[in-house]
């Protein structure tokens, strides 16, 4: 057995097959059993039982020859599961329609995992000029909205525990300074909403609030706009909708009793 970081001790086979899912998720196409081996550091032998079980139980799924495995049917379950149970997506689905009704723009419900923004929840943008994402997806935290809005949630010392060492970009426009993200997460502290500036996907500006649930916040809201169509205007109306979504979001879990919408700082 291994331990985590915490270290609590680990099953190894179990642990092993979470991270044979986690690998072929990740990679975004089939991968054959010496591809896998290089990628885990598992020795072929074991690695091609754990193959056959997870194969069997519909876990994974091979091409037509057999030797390239893909997730299988079932590895929809936990997903599903996981969203029809957790409390902060449902109820945000009305909210969501109301900002994608306001706007017309893609909005998407995150959640903070490690270092990552995953989303759990999206509306489509009705414009044919649009961002494309899908539930599941994972980015890395400091070049999002929403992954600035949820570290803003934390101490300086919490978020370079988080952070890895070396702050990887996705775009030109990336923040890999460590100064530069902390003076990004003070604003989105005093100003109750995030941004990123084609930091993650190039051309698309991004607004992000938290989900006024729990504290330090898990998931926040935002909104993806095609930098071409990004008006002063319709800025501002993306940052008022966003507070509105909020402040609709924690009246209707309960959080708030306030009947006032929120303003812009």
């Amino acid at each position: 057995m291994s331990a985590d970081s915490d270290s609590v001790p680990l099953v190894k086979s179990a642990d092993r097959t979470i991270a044979i899912l986690e690998t072929v998720a990740a990679a975004g196409r089939r991968l054959a059993l010496g591809e896998l081996a290089d990628r885990l550091g598992y020795p072929k032998s074991s690695l091609h039982g754990l193959l056959r079980t997870l194969k069997a139980r519909n876990w994974l799924s091979t091409d037509e020859t057999g030797q390239l495995y893909g997730l299988g049917v079932r590895a929809l379950l936990p997903g599903a599961g996981y969203l029809a149970a957790d409390e902060v997506v449902a109820a945000s689905d009305g909210v969501l329609d109301w900002l994608s009704e306001q706007l017309g723009e893609t909005v998407h419900l995150g959640c903070l995992e490690g270092a990552e923004i995953v989303y759990v929840a999206k509306r489509e943008s009705t414009h044919p000029l649009r961002l494309v994402s899908a539930i599941g997806v994972r980015l890395p935290a400091h070049v999002t909205a929403l992954g600035k809005m949820l570290l803003s949630e934390l101490s300086r010392d919490d978020v370079d525990g988080v952070l890895p060492s070396v702050l990887v970009p996705r775009t030109t426009k990336s923040i890999t300074d460590r100064d530069v993200l902390h003076a990004e997460l003070e604003l989105a502290r005093r100003d109750g909403f995030a941004e990123d500036r084609g930091e993650s996907t190039e051309g698309v500006h991004c607004f992000a609030v938290k989900v006024d649930h729990a504290h330090p916040a898990r998931y926040a809201m935002s909104c993806s706009v095609p930098m071409v169509r990004l008006t002063a205007e319709h800025q501002d109306r993306v940052r008022s909708s966003l507070l509105e979504a909020q402040r609709r979001l924690a009246v209707g879990m309960g959080r708030t009793q306030s009947a006032a919408p929120l303003t812009l700082h």
